[in-house]
């Protein structure tokens, strides 16, 4: 049997190394210098020169960013249920309630009319995630959030360089996060990103991550400890200068799939929307499970179901949620599966996932 295709693959290479290494002779590895000159090019190269600061992780960022943007017991923020946990128990760790709301089905995020019907008049803000790379409808969203006088946030870990009618994630709400985990379209070993919509926000992040603090021994603020270090931020800027040329592919390896994919359904990329598919993902509205187990065991391609059970179902979050419908969601966990898109695809790899995907979702898995 041909050599196993991985549904994803991080890419460290001999420059992300030489970075590490010129950070360890330094001999300052914790928030630094290195830290700094990556907040701005990161800055530079994704939201516009807004404001951004490092962390140790996206959940730390979504953490800090909620409490940078006020949000707090008492208060309550939308989310969609179709996502990684860390979305609603980042809103759960400030004290405030997660209130999930259903999904659009072609771009699985959160449906603008759902939005609207779960606004009360406790609620704080909106927290759309731009899902697997497709930019949630946040020009919608941003419109409900300015005509009830909410925050709009944006959950962006999946969505480096995407963008909507050429405006870029992470620079529609008064905070973004960007996750930089392993797998991720780039990464800085583990860390995230908060982008803010102005210096207030990012100077509490700032404080927040770093115990409270601006200068040492002068805290003002009870704060964590959520530092992003030099040797993780090194990685990081090693990535930033290859990360559209990954992107490119991806798009051109995804375009591929879905010129040549049967018997599935294939991604929506909406009108005006840049999709940059941190996942490739298809629907099985039949026997995804058994779909899923006959491509590795028949053909050695690797897969995965992101997400299989909807927040508002996990026994973490479901007291916030009792007895809640929520049918888009519900469909779409059953049915979702994310074959292989990453940049270390072969054409005979993509060649051997379009025959694999055909001849199971021919035979009926």
């Amino acid at each position: 049997m041909s050599d196993f295709i991985p549904p994803a693959k991080p890419i460290i290479g001999s420059d992300e190394r030489e970075a590490v290494d010129r950070v360890l002779r330094s001999g300052m590895v914790a928030q630094g210098p290195e830290v700094a000159t990556f907040e701005r090019e990161f800055s530079e190269h994704f939201v516009q020169s807004r404001p951004v600061v490092a962390v140790n992780s996206g959940t730390a960022g979504l953490h800090l960013g909620l409490l940078a943007a006020g949000v707090g017991p008492g208060d309550e923020v939308i989310v969609p249920s179709f996502t990684f946990a860390a979305t609603a128990n980042s809103v759960a760790l400030t004290g405030a309630v997660p209130v999930f709301a259903d999904i659009e089905p072609e771009t699985f995020t959160l449906a603008p009319a759902a939005v609207e019907a779960a606004i009360t008049k406790r609620t704080k803000g909106i927290l759309p995630v731009h899902l697997y790379g497709h930019p949630a409808l946040v020009d919608d969203l941003d419109r409900i959030a300015r005509a009830h006088g909410i925050d709009l946030y944006e959950d962006a870990a999946q969505a480096h360089g995407a963008s909507l009618d050429g405006r870029p994630v992470g620079t529609f709400g008064v905070f973004a996060m960007f996750s930089l985990y392993p797998t991720k379209n780039m990464t800085s070993g583990e860390g995230g990103m908060i982008s803010a919509a102005d210096e207030t926000v990012a100077r509490t992040a700032r404080l927040l991550r770093n115990q409270g603090m601006e200068r040492q021994y002068e805290n003002e603020l009870v704060g964590f400890n959520a530092r992003m270090t030099d040797i993780h931020a090194a990685i990081g800027r090693v990535q930033l200068t290859k990360v559209d040329a990954w992107t490119r592919t991806r798009q051109e390896n995804a375009a591929f799939l879905s010129a040549n994919l049967r018997g599935v359904v294939v991604p929506t990329v909406r009108e005006g929307a840049t999709h940059v598919f941190h996942q490739y993902t298809i629907r099985v509205p039949e026997d995804r499970d058994g779909f899923v187990a006959a491509l590795r065991e028949e053909h050695n391609v690797g897969s995965g179901v992101y997400y299989p059970i909807p927040n508002h179902r996990l026994p973490s979050l479901t007291r916030f949620a009792p007895d809640l419908e929520l049918p888009e969601t519900e469909k779409a966990a059953a049915e979702v599966v994310s074959l292989p898109v990453h940049p270390s695809l072969t054409q005979d790899d993509l060649e051997r996932i379009v025959g694999a995907v055909n001849a199971v979702a021919g035979a009926g898995a």
